[in-house]
């Protein structure tokens, strides 16, 4: 559920020494990349970058603008990950996408292979692929080092930059600073990917890449046309900063008539276009506009598009009302416009996932349960359901179940955090409180947050009478500890 927003956090380190160290932003030129070609020589190594990712990530999950919903995580990280597995080998990064909550149209790459989509470009693509096809050009510059390189130039801002970084990480990792006194957040991290901005080369190299990843994975490559040439349309109309992305990604008419030299024209009745695409946009319309006229306005769209589009589109308009009507709590209107989404003929765990919501938020456990119970059996792949499913669980106090639920859960998906943490909650209520802070270090070394994960095995290990567990114990902390010297070593080279 979206939270109110509040203002972003006060100027970090980073933005006083980008601010000090780059002209304004209306007068910024493009940076050009040094070199296109081999990725080896650049100077940021992919472990560093994915500590830098990791940092600024942990801080940014509490940004009051980072979409949370597991449907709408789930499904972006699929399809980065499906797109990432046609990158090309120089990708040494897992590709990681996940929304912010904003109405322009934008999107930006974190270093270590996070991308992060703002709800307006999602809201405003007209199909899956052309979603697909930003994300593919972003991913596009995460292969070929693109953002390494740009934020490492040592004749421009790159240096003062990384200096910022990597002493606000070093001093995170000792313990003696505040990691949120010194790392980006959202807004902030954006504002860093537009003032790198790309050469021309690695933006038609971008294209490239993207284009070749997005025709390999199965999504219609007039997709990118379609999308470059909308975002081209609202530049012209909006000469603000409605459209960033055009201005970031510069669209020129040479750039639009390259993509289209290089679509593949031979016809595919087979693209892919998955209908999660539209319930994914449909909550994400009511999640960007929050309340007042804005949501009267997003309510007013999906009403249009109930009465006048077919199929999954019209079953998603039905569940974008619902998810309105569950946000301000009239679950009467929710269930109803749930049953009308369910009688277009498209069965969506993301449908029943909501529908578990409502059930539990109208106190309605053991229905609750028993829809949690359905969806899971119909549909084993989805996180949004599994959550509902372990939450209602131990909501009705088994825990013993909910633990041998996760650990499945776990071993389905090891790089979901949440998991982690839900586990942990029930062995400590459970009684197991050296087990709940083993399985608590393994959610923060996911999020990125090491020298928490040594302190949680500390604490397991002192609770711990066990000489053979103490022992296991002492070799993850000693290997945790090296992992947090190595990432220290490799942070100093940037810090003057």
């Amino acid at each position: 559920m979206a939270k109110p927003v509040s203002a972003l956090l006060s100027c970090t380190l980073l933005s006083v020494a980008l601010t000090s160290a780059l002209p304004p932003p209306s007068v910024a030129q493009p940076v050009g990349i040094p070199t296109i070609g081999a990725a080896g020589g650049a100077e940021l190594t992919p472990s560093l970058e994915r500590t830098l990712g990791n940092a600024i990530m942990e801080q940014g999950r509490r940004d009051p603008t980072y979409i949370a919903d597991p449907s709408i995580l789930q499904y972006l990280s699929e399809v980065g990950q499906r797109l990432a597995r046609y990158a090309p080998d120089t990708l040494q990064q897992d590709i990681n996408v996940f929304a912010v909550r904003d109405a322009s149209i934008n999107a930006f790459a974190l270093p270590g292979g996070y991308i992060g989509i703002h709800s307006g470009l999602i809201i405003n693509a007209q199909s899956e692929a052309e979603l697909a096809s930003v994300i593919a050009h972003e991913i596009a510059h995460v292969s070929q080092r693109h953002v390494a390189r740009g934020m490492t130039q040592s004749a421009q801002s790159g240096h003062i930059m990384m200096a910022a970084l990597a002493g606000a990480l070093l001093a995170a990792l000792s313990g003696s600073g505040d990691l949120a006194m010194g790392v980006a957040t959202f807004g902030q991290a954006a504002a860093v990917d537009r003032q790198l901005g790309f050469s021309r080369q690695a933006e038609n190299e971008a294209d490239r890449v993207g284009l070749q990843m997005l025709e390999r994975a199965g999504y219609d490559p007039s997709g990118m046309s379609a999308m470059f040439k909308r975002l081209m349309d609202v530049s012209r109309l909006n000469e603000g900063p409605s459209n960033v992305y055009a201005s970031t990604h510069p669209l020129s008419v040479q750039r639009m008539s390259d993509i289209d030299n290089r679509i593949n024209r031979s016809a595919s009745a087979n693209y892919r276009q998955d209908p999660e695409f539209w319930y994914v946009r449909a909550a994400l319309r009511v999640i960007q506009a929050r309340g007042g006229m804005a949501l009267q306005n997003a309510t007013q769209a999906l009403n249009s598009e109930a009465a006048t589009k077919q199929g999954a589109e019209q079953s998603a308009a039905w569940y974008g009302l619902a998810y309105a009507a569950w946000q301000r709590n009239d679950y009467a209107a929710a269930n109803e416009a749930l049953s009308k989404a369910r009688a277009q003929g498209h069965k969506s765990p993301t449908i029943e996932a909501l529908a578990i919501t409502i059930a539990q938020a109208q106190g309605q456990f053991d229905a609750a349960a028993d829809m949690a119970r359905k969806a899971w059996q119909a549909w084993p792949q989805h996180q949004g359901i599994a959550l509902s499913y372990v939450q209602l669980m131990t909501q009705q106090g088994d825990d013993q179940q909910a633990v041998t639920f996760l650990r499945e859960r776990i071993k389905q998906w090891p790089d979901v955090p949440r998991f982690q943490q839900l586990l942990a909650q029930s062995l400590e209520r459970l009684g197991q409180p050296i087990e709940s802070r083993k399985v608590m270090a393994d959610y923060y070394v996911l999020v990125g947050a090491l020298p928490t994960a040594v302190e949680q095995l500390q604490q397991a290990r002192t609770r711990s009478t066990d000489f053979y567990e103490q022992s296991q114990l002492d070799v993850k902390i000693r290997s945790l500890r090296e992992r947090l010297e190595s990432e220290r070593l490799l942070l100093e080279r940037f810090r003057s």
